[in-house]
């Protein structure tokens, strides 16, 4: 019999908290009550079901598990046998299961029945945090991997799979198929393939399948979380699992290390020319040509994957370093060629993302006393003399040299109150920091103190000897290319050096403590290392703006005049590097948004060398590249454009996990189109019935005459000039063509039938509407279709038949000029559809159109 003891509770009804892990049947279930206005309303109008919990058999005999649920205040029943189910069903509860084990058969037998399940430690993890019960469509035991998102790869065992997803299920987790931005950790059974590399390039961590079965048995635990770092770092992925490694051209003691390192990092180690090695690693410096010829199996790669593949703990792209007998063309284009498989491209996402906006707030007051360390800089010259009359020009002279001082004195800090320790050799228990930590950490800081030290004695010398003709520019201009050496380094692996401290600082104690020890002295002024280290970050602009105000009050007159302009511009050579950099990093990061909002996108969309320049709304003026008056979207890339349109009806055609939602893509992919297929781009002129209308002359391989594609831009952000000469920039760069301007047209939008008139009027729409409902109706009622092969073949018989008349000279002398380039490598490029019908039978004025073209 049912134990009715404690049926009742102080607060009336116990609502359960929604932990985001909700799925389709239990939304269908719920659905009437999401929209609902106010929680009045809901007690008037729905009536209310308590929830209650049944304690299944031994859980019925846990005195900490009826203790728990007494202080959160829950009803409960026990329940012996599954014959005493019917008699606990009521309209009344909601009744949810706590099952002891999940794997008997009165488990299965409540799985079956699709009863809400939970286990033991839910219950007591609310009790002690004194959380709500969260809800679960699923069999829920414990939480230790709640808000987590996994997805898997390389497990070919449907069995084992579904185990693993299983228990992941059971622990609160979410499992997603494709991978993505929400992913939080990737289980794979293999070091290869695609999730595999995107994984490794946006650095989320790489677990072994073991990882979920430890946690799965150390579910009891209250406290535990699956995503704690010391559990979390046992069961990571090692660099070289799945790798056979073998090593050319090192010393005996180097070789014996490299191979002890392998072994760390779940790899093995065989002797060269071993047909079972996966990775051939090779000293470039030492090794000029390679004993016998590899097998196409067989990866040969220099010792900077090695050191790489170990520094960011996972497998590193093999693109990047591959070794090559000397450096030819091929070699340097793969290298300008950055992979998303490459720990470069790695250390690229995760570096910079605050440094632009540093660099405009550059303020340069320094908490630093004004002497500098004996130890890094000679002892500063006789004070400065002060002239009776100050010009604004010395003030800001003396201003520069002041803050020059400053920023050399935190430099001097950084060295020797932490570089220098960190590396001195016979640290007691051994060294703090490895020395690739200590590397990454400080990068190139001491060359930078370098240059600056001389810098700032250049620039004590002309204080002292103060006279208005002296040149401050010459000065910068002196160490111009020091400078363009040295910074970009550091500024561009930033990120990557501030995060290496905090995770020092949390996974090693000594260095943890040396920070605090060395941070509280009087030279640090009260700044942690990392904010120390902004500094050279923020220098540069600083200099800049000191600079231009120094230009200002430069007489016409003074020769420094036009110096400060080129020590001017030798800095913004820097500050453009770093730009640049930044703006490639975020636009290539920019892709997986297109890929994910895109409904069918290209998979080979996502390139190392590919990035979003821009985006543009659009509406379509002609038949194609879909109905006159579709909205349709434009992502132009570095060497490509990616045409997609709004979709008519935006279906949930698949389900995200529970919890975890994604919006469903809002654009249809029409064509990928790579930039050597445009031939012209027609600026539409403004006229009443046409506005802010442009066109592009196509010319896809498959064809055999010309397309036009004709918009109108709705973005009011962008204004069209500049849209069209930022494509024809990028199409003039991927035909390798200089004069972009020649690409762009000027043409009446009456010669190509291009009007906006009316687009979006009732009489507009209504016809848009009928042309789609004309489709759907004559695909319903289509009982064959025409083979895709067979129509093209129909359409090339009837065109050539057309044209079977001998071209003119003027038509001769427009296909020679648009014949289409060699598309681009790695992209297919479908075939663009024809024209329509009335643009056939104008076949004759658009060849006259476009001679002017040319």
């Amino acid at each position: 019999m049912a134990d009715n003891s404690v049926l009742t509770s102080t607060t009336g009804r116990t609502s359960l908290a929604d932990s985001s892990i909700f799925d389709s049947k239990v939304t269908e279930i719920s659905k009437e009550n999401v929209f609902i206005g106010s929680a009045s309303y809901v007690e008037e109008e729905m009536p209310q079901i308590e929830t209650r919990m049944i304690l299944v058999q031994e859980a019925g005999k846990q005195e900490e598990l009826i203790k728990a649920l007494k202080e959160i205040k829950v009803p409960f029943v026990k329940m012996e046998s599954l014959e005493e189910l019917e008699s606990l069903d009521s309209p009344e509860f909601e009744n949810v299961f706590i099952v002891m084990d999940f794997e008997d058969s009165v488990f299965n037998e409540l799985h079956k029945t699709d009863y809400r399940i939970i286990g033991p430690p839910v219950i007591l993890n609310c009790a002690q945090k004194g959380e709500p019960l969260p809800f679960s469509c699923r069999p829920l035991y414990c939480t230790s991997m709640m808000n987590l998102v996994l997805c898997f790869t390389g497990f070919r065992k449907k069995e084992e799979l579904v185990r693993l997803v299983t228990l992941v299920h059971h622990m609160g987790g979410v499992i997603r198929k494709d991978f993505n931005s929400k992913v939080t950790h990737l289980v794979a059974n293999c070091t290869q393939g695609e999730k595999f590399r995107i994984a490794v390039s946006l650095g989320t961590p790489i677990m072994k399948s073991e990882w979920i079965y430890k946690a799965w048995e150390r579910r009891n635990e209250q406290d535990f979380s699956a995503s704690v770092d010391d559990f979390r770092n046992e069961f990571k992925v090692p660099p070289f699992q799945d790798c056979i490694l073998s090593f050319l051209g090192f010393s005996d003691e180097e070789k014996t290390n490299m191979e002890e390192m392998t072994k760390m990092q779940g790899g093995n180690c065989f002797p060269v020319g071993d047909e079972r090695c996966t990775h051939l690693v090779v000293e470039e410096n030492v090794v000029k040509e390679l004993p016998f010829e590899p097998s196409k199996k067989l990866y040969v790669v220099k010792q900077e994957w090695f050191w790489g593949s170990i520094q960011m703990d996972a497998r590193a792209g093999e693109t990047m370093y591959l070794y090559e007998k000397a450096n030819t063309p091929e070699l340097k284009k793969s290298v300008s060629l950055l992979s998303l498989n490459t720990p470069n491209s790695n250390r690229k996402r995760r570096r910079l993302k605050e440094t632009l906006a540093q660099l405009s707030r550059e303020t340069d007051m320094s908490p630093f006393p004004p002497q500098t360390p004996k130890s890094c800089t000679k002892s500063s010259k006789n004070s400065t003399p002060v002239p009776l009359k100050q010009s604004a020009r010395w003030q800001v002279a003396k201003e520069l040299y002041q803050t020059e001082s400053n920023y050399v004195n935190i430099l001097a800090t950084i060295i020797q109150l932490f570089q220098v320790p960190l590396e001195e050799e016979g640290q007691r228990g051994g060294p703090i920091l490895a020395p690739e930590e200590i590397k990454t950490i400080f990068g190139s800081i001491p060359d930078i103190f370098d240059v600056h030290t001389k810098i700032k004695d250049d620039l004590e010398d002309l204080i002292v000897n103060w006279d208005e003709s002296k040149s401050i520019g010459d000065i910068f201009l002196k160490y111009s290319k020091d400078l363009v050496k040295t910074y970009p380094p550091f500024v561009n692996f930033f990120e990557m050096s501030k995060e290496t401290i905090i995770k020092c600082e949390k996974q090693k104690p000594r260095f943890h403590a040396f920070l605090k020890i060395n941070q509280a002295k009087p030279e640090c002024g009260r700044q942690s290392l990392v904010e120390l280290l902004i500094r050279p970050v923020q220098r540069l602009p600083s200099v800049a703006l000191l600079l231009n105000d120094l230009k200002k009050h430069t007489a016409e007159d003074n020769p420094d005049k036009s110096t400060l302009e080129k020590a001017i511009g030798s800095l913004k050579e820097v500050m453009t590097h770093i730009n640049e950099d930044k703006r490639k990093t975020e636009a290539q990061k920019q892709i997986f948004d297109v890929v994910y909002e895109v409904d069918g996108c290209p998979a080979n969309l996502l390139s190392s060398h590919r990035s979003l320049v821009q985006r543009v709304e659009t509406i379509s003026l002609g038949e194609h590249p879909c109905d006159r008056g579709e909205q349709v979207t434009l992502f132009l890339f570095n060497d490509c454009l990616e045409i997609a349109r709004k979709r008519h009806k935006v279906i949930g055609t698949f389900r995200s996990p529970p919890g975890h939602t994604r919006p469903p893509a809002s654009l249809k992919h029409i064509h990928l189109m790579p930039l050597s297929q445009i031939k012209k781009v027609l600026d539409i002129r403004e006229t009443e019935d046409c506005h802010n209308a442009f066109a592009l002359l196509v010319r896809p391989p498959t064809e055999r005459a010309n397309v036009l594609l004709s918009f109108q831009m709705t973005s009011e952000e962008l204004p069209k000039e500049n849209w069209l000469k930022m494509l024809c920039r990028h199409v003039a760069n991927t035909i390798c063509k200089a004069d972009a301007e020649n690409l762009i047209y000027s043409a009446d939008p009456e010669s190509f039938e291009v009007n906006t008139k009316d687009m979006d009027s009732t009489l507009s729409r209504a016809s848009r509407a009928i042309k789609k409902t004309s489709k759907k109706v004559t695909r319903a009622f289509s009982f064959s279709k025409t083979p895709k092969r067979a129509l093209r073949r129909a359409l090339m018989t009837s065109q050539s038949s057309v044209e079977g008349r001998s071209p003119s000279s003027n038509d001769k002398h427009v296909m020679s000029r648009l014949s289409s380039t060699s598309s681009l490598a790695g992209i297919p490029s479908p075939s663009l559809v024809s024209l329509p019908s009335f643009f056939e039978r104008r076949s004759h004025t658009l060849s006259r159109s476009t001679t002017h073209l040319i």
